[in-house]
C-alpha cells in the first residue's frame, strides 16, 4: 500500500487480515533522492519495495493526492501485480489533453494566482521551479506553504489547527529533510508536468478493481474535472463522497470503508 491515507483500525485490520506498509517515497523522508523520477519508476519503486518485502505476487494499493501519480502508474507499468487500487482525491493535471479544454481552463483560473504560476511553472520550466518556489516576491502555490483556505469546513478546520500547533511545519520537515527540491517540486514536476507517454484515460482496463474517492467539496481537485476522467475509464468505480474536502485522512472512518471496498469484489459506483 502506498500514500498518506486514514488509519484504519487496527481491530478492522486484525478481522481482515491485512497486512499495511507505508513507506517515504523516493526524496520524501529519509528516502534517497531521485533525480531522474518518473511515472515509470515510481512503479517501479512500488514493485521492488514489495519485493523487497516479500509481499507476494499481487497486492493491494492506497495512494493520496499528490502522490496519486504512482497509482496510475502502477495501473500502467505494473498491472499484473495489482490485487486492487484506490486512488484518494487523485490530483489532476489541468493540461492532460483528455480533459474538456474549456472547463478546465476555467476552474484553472478559479485557483489562488500562486497555485496557478506554480502550476505553470511547473509545466513549462520544472528547472526553474526550486527558484520560483524560493522567491518571496513571486506568487507561488498557498497548497505547498498552507496559506490557501479551503471551501469544505473539516479541512479549513484541520488547516487552522495545523498552523497554530505547528503540526505543518513539522509534519513539512520531515517530508523534506532531504530537500524540499527533491521532494516538493520533483512530485509537481512530475504531477503537473508533460505526461507524453500516456494519460489517465489511455490506460486499459487492469485485472484487478479501481477505486476513485473524491470529495464533492474538494478545494485542490475540481470535482468536474474527476468526474469527467472516471466517466471516460467504465471501469473505474467511482465514489463521490458529499460533503467532503481534499483532506480525506481527516474524516472519520474513510479508513475503515476504503480497506473494506478495496478488498470486496467488484461492484458498480
Amino acid at each position: 500500500m502506498h500514500g498518506d491515507h486514514d488509519q484504519p483500525h487496527v481491530e478492522l485490520l486484525e478481522e481482515l487480515g491485512v497486512y499495511m506498509v507505508a513507506f517515504d517515497r523516493a526524496g520524501y523522508g529519509e528516502s534517497d533522492p531521485d533525480p531522474r523520477r518518473s511515472l515509470r519508476s515510481a512503479a517501479q519503486d512500488i514493485e521492488d519495495l514489495a519485493d523487497a518485502l516479500a509481499l507476494g505476487d499481487r497486492f493491494h494499493l492506497i495512494c493520496s493526492s499528490l502522490g496519486t501519480h504512482a497509482g496510475w502508474a502502477a495501473i500502467r507499468y505494473i498491472p499484473h501485480r495489482l490485487a486492487g487500487v484506490a486512488l484518494m482525491a487523485p490530483v489532476i493535471n489541468y493540461r492532460w489533453r483528455c480533459l474538456p479544454r474549456g472547463l478546465a481552463r476555467r476552474l484553472y483560473r478559479r485557483q489562488p494566482a500562486g497555485d496557478q504560476w506554480s502550476l505553470r511553472v511547473a509545466y513549462y520550466a520544472p528547472w526553474l521551479l526550486h527558484w520560483w518556489m524560493s522567491q518571496p516576491w513571486l506568487p507561488t502555490s498557498t497548497v505547498i506553504d498552507g496559506s490557501g483556505t479551503f471551501p469544505n469546513a473539516l479541512d479549513e478546520k484541520n488547516r487552522v489547527m495545523a498552523l497554530s500547533n505547528g503540526m505543518f511545519h513539522q509534519r513539512a520537515r520531515q517530508a523534506t529533510q532531504q530537500g524540499v527540491q527533491e521532494s516538493f517540486y520533483r512530485d509537481m514536476a512530475v504531477m503537473f508536468g508533460r505526461w507524453p507517454e500516456f494519460e489517465p484515460t489511455d490506460l486499459e482496463e487492469p485485472p484487478c478493481p479501481v477505486h476513485v474517492f473524491q470529495g464533492d467539496e474538494d478545494g485542490v481537485v475540481p470535482v468536474e474535472l474527476q468526474r469527467h476522467i472516471c466517466s471516460r475509464l467504465g471501469w473505474v468505480n467511482y465514489h463521490e463522497l458529499p460533503g467532503v474536502g481534499h483532506f480525506q485522512s481527516a474524516v472519520p472512518g474513510l479508513g475503515d470503508r476504503i480497506v473494506t471496498t478495496l478488498l470486496q469484489a467488484p461492484a458498480s459506483a
